[in-house]
Formats: C-alpha cells, sequence, structure tokens
C-alpha cells in the first residue's frame, strides 16, 4: 500500500507545471545592434504573457536621459509582446531597462544597449 502511495505522489509531483520567470527571447532593436536609422519604438519579446500595468522599458541616451514616451504597452496581437515608443534619436549610445511581471505574477528584468550611427 505505501509503495503505492509513493507512486501516486511521486507521479502527481511530476506532473505539476514548472513556474518561471518570464525570460526575454528577443527584442527589435536588438542588444548591441548597431542602427543607421533610429527605430521608432522599441519592441521586446518574452516567453510568457506580460502584465503591462506592472511592468517598464526605460530608454535611455548617455546622459542618463529618458527618450521613451512612456507609453508601455502589450502588443494588441501578442500579449508576450512589450512596446514602448521612443522620441526622435541622435546618433549615440542607448540603455534599454526593463521590469516585468508576466500575468503569472514572477518577476523579471534586464537591460542592454543598442547604437545608432556609425
Amino acid at each position: 500500500m505505501r509503495t503505492i502511495v509513493l507512486f501516486t505522489a511521486l507521479a502527481l509531483f511530476a506532473s505539476t507545471p514548472a513556474f518561471a520567470h518570464a525570460r526575454l527571447d528577443g527584442s527589435t532593436p536588438t542588444a548591441d545592434a548597431k542602427l543607421v536609422e533610429p527605430p521608432a519604438e522599441v519592441t521586446l519579446d518574452f516567453s510568457e504573457e506580460i502584465e503591462p500595468r506592472f511592468s517598464a522599458i526605460e530608454v535611455e541616451d548617455a546622459k542618463g536621459t529618458r527618450v521613451d514616451k512612456g507609453d508601455v504597452r502589450t502588443a494588441p496581437d501578442n500579449a508576450k509582446r512589450l512596446v514602448v515608443s521612443i522620441n526622435a534619436l541622435a546618433p549615440g549610445v542607448y540603455k534599454v531597462t526593463w521590469r516585468v511581471t508576466s500575468t503569472d505574477t514572477h518577476k523579471a528584468k534586464g537591460s542592454f544597449s543598442f547604437t545608432i550611427g556609425k
């Protein structure tokens, strides 16, 4: 009897889904990108659906001045994609800092840079 209970408990535990943090799967522009033309927005793709009310993307120039418009949102057709519009950018290095809360309430954060110009 104990063996049956043990195997049943193990089977239930093994079939329970693992909860993980949202992982950044890609971005536009990509990390360390060297762009000729400035983008109109920064787009981040995650491994899980994101809750935009509890998430943020900030884009700063080399002096630390924010250049995004603060309009962070999920894409209309993809709840795993977070988007923020950015103002017109001059040549230089820009840092993207993000923090997200996935719909299962797990939090994640990170940052990367991209360059505009030669």
